[in-house]
């Protein structure tokens, strides 16, 4: 059995978007080698590294936070949002975990967990601040930009999560992929507009 976080009301909405599994992102190629009977209950330092995302974006959204099951499975394409027909899941690969973080720290697996969870906020709580047009994954990255301006990262830390953003792109939405040209922008976005500092955003992008 996963572990649920985030806190706020279960989104139907979410639920309603097939009978079936359905994978709407994922961080990394092989999604239909994923296999939900391997899910297991995530460890204690994933659910931390969740809880202080989910601390960074529930102020925004609450009362209506979707709330969304976490599992481990070394199945998994990395990292992955899926949505049956009564539950949405956030899946990570462990091995995949355990690189990210042995390279790029805890700001690395927050930025990758809220990307995910950001695509169930925007189902719910569709951001005004956002810029129309925007596909479904940059609206995705702007939220993980704004959980990252919430999460008191170093400069250093703050640079590592965002190399690990660009290291490890979205395929989701018919295989859309944006270019990091334009998930930058919307990271940014996201950070200035949840407190962020513009000028240390721009201090811990690597040229």
């Amino acid at each position: 059995m996963g572990t649920t976080f985030s806190v706020g009301l279960l989104c139907a909405f979410l639920f309603s978007f097939s009978a079936s599994a359905e994978v709407l992102c994922a961080l990394g190629s092989g999604a239909s080698s994923y296999d939900a009977k391997a899910d297991e209950r995530p460890t204690g330092d994933a659910m931390q590294l969740a809880g202080r995302m989910n601390a960074a974006l529930s102020p925004t959204c609450s009362p209506k936070c979707p709330q969304i099951a976490i599992f481990r499975n070394a199945t998994a394409p990395n990292a992955m949002l899926v949505v049956t027909a009564d539950q949405a899941k956030f899946v990570y690969a462990p091995q995949f975990f355990t690189a990210v973080y042995d390279k790029y720290g805890d700001g690395a697996i927050i930025a990758i967990i809220a990307h995910e969870y950001g695509h169930a906020l925007d189902e719910v709580y569709p951001a005004s601040w956002m810029k129309s047009g925007w596909t479904p994954e940059l609206r995705a990255d702007a939220w993980a930009g704004c959980a990252l301006a919430r999460s008191d990262l170093s400069l250093n830390d703050l640079t590592e999560a965002l190399t690990a953003v660009s290291k490890y792109p979205p395929s989701g939405h018919a295989g859309a992929q944006p270019s990091w040209a334009l998930r930058l922008p919307a990271l940014q976005l996201g950070y200035v507009h949840c407190g962020g500092s513009g000028p240390k955003f721009g201090s811990a992008v690597k040229q």
